[in-house]
């Protein structure tokens, strides 16, 4: 082992979670990551300088982490509604 690494505890919610929690957190991330994704695009739509086009495909990531998060958390649910 370096000398220099430590290991980072994990926490026990999630040292003891099972998959579908597992999943839904991740899913909650990525729907997460969307609404930022949406309201960075709101704001770019609304800049005061209309040359100023921006290079983020804001609604293409928006989309993107919407389905995988609506994905990953239609999948978990059912799951951890009958645990």
């Amino acid at each position: 082992m370096h000398p220099y690494a430590r290991t980072v505890p994990e926490p026990d919610f999630l040292l003891f979670a099972s998959d579908a929690e597992l999943a839904a957190y991740w899913g909650a991330t990525c729907f997460a990551v969307a609404m930022v994704c949406m309201l960075m695009e709101r704001r770019r739509m609304k800049r005061s300088e209309i040359n100023r086009v921006g290079w983020m495909p804001w609604t293409g990531l928006f989309l993107t982490f919407a389905v995988i998060g609506g994905g990953l958390l239609a999948a978990a649910i059912p799951a951890i509604l009958t645990s």
